[in-house]
């Protein structure tokens, strides 16, 4: 487990990451979210003590990340894929890094299987593409087989299939009890990955959830119903437009969509309506949906002519943000 607790860093007067207090659990995969900006590799970097917080403490399993004397057995990273001497051969980086931890050098060939970069062991990292260089360093994460993972966008320069393959890693490796804590813009593989989401904008938490609860929740998300019966709708869309709250459309003549009821509270009142249905379901919210709808304030770069980044942003990214 990975647990933060009012971690804060300032940059003179500028607040990069304010007060982050969070669990991220084994088990699981939480996704990390946030605008650019919104502090989200700062706050992984004081969880490695490559920052050191103004305030509040990062712990792993109950210590700070440099009190393992073996840190690659305990804890698998990926920040920055193309931090490595382009000279050396991938397998010349993960002797280097194994034997730096005490890791037997027989698991150099085994996370170079794992990441299907074995045929290209002996090859110089200066030669590779932005793909193998992540699948380089998805192979120095798993080098020491820790019980917890941080990867910092780790899908970026992936093909579809190794941008799927990424994703079957993750969930293996959290199904086998490990913390796995990923960060990402692209929505739609967040969505299909993350189990937990913790969501960040101008350094503070904007949401510590389980994914199925914030697309639930989320304003944009609707019942829709069909029903066969035009006077049955007449009558369902009274009673509805009586609880004040709902919203109701009707995009064809048999078809309403409802926003601000349940699936539940609207089949109950149509079972004492007596009103026939042909379909009730629940039609939930996208993550990139319900993730603009939360961070709409917190936009560093906004379109429109109207904002071009904060200090914040600007101090954040010249200390490694």
């Amino acid at each position: 487990m990975i647990t933060l607790r009012g971690l804060t860093k300032r940059y003179g007067e500028t607040v990069a990451v304010d007060g982050l207090t969070f669990d991220i659990k084994e088990g699981q995969v939480t996704g990390f979210l946030g605008p650019n900006g919104a502090g989200k590799s700062t706050t992984m970097r004081m969880i490695l003590g490559l920052d050191h917080p103004s305030e509040g403490q990062a712990l792993i399993d109950g210590k700070p990340y440099s009190s393992f004397r073996h840190p690659l057995r305990e804890v698998g990273t990926l920040l920055d894929a193309k931090a490595l001497h382009p000279a050396r051969s991938a397998r010349s980086h993960l002797v280097a890094q194994a034997r730096s931890n005490g890791i037997p050098l027989r698991r150099v060939d085994e996370v170079l299987e794992i990441v299907g970069l074995t045929k290209v062991a002996q090859r110089r990292a200066g030669a590779f593409s932005l793909g193998m260089y992540q699948r380089l360093g998805v192979a120095g994460a798993l080098l020491g087989d820790p019980k917890v993972l941080i990867f910092d966008e780790p899908v970026n320069g992936l093909d579809p299939d190794g941008v799927r393959w990424v994703r079957e890693l993750v969930r293996s490796q959290a199904a086998e009890g490990r913390t796995v804590f990923l960060s990402s813009h692209l929505m739609s593989e967040m969505q299909l990955t993350a189990d937990q989401l913790v969501i960040i904008g101008r350094g503070k938490l904007l949401a510590d959830t389980p994914m199925s609860e914030l697309l639930a929740n989320s304003s944009l998300s609707s019942v829709r119903l069909r029903l066969p019966d035009p006077d049955d709708m007449r009558m369902l869309v009274d009673h509805l437009t009586s609880y004040g709250n709902a919203e109701i459309e009707s995009p064809t003549p048999d078809e309403l969509v409802v926003r601000g009821r349940t699936v539940e509270e609207i089949g109950d009142l149509a079972h004492r309506l007596g009103v026939r249905l042909h379909e009730l379901h629940t039609v939930s919210a996208s993550l990139e949906q319900a993730y603009m709808e939360l961070t709409a304030q917190s936009v560093e770069y906004g379109t429109g002519g109207t904002v071009f980044g904060t200090a914040d942003e600007k101090n954040e990214e010249k200390a490694g943000a």
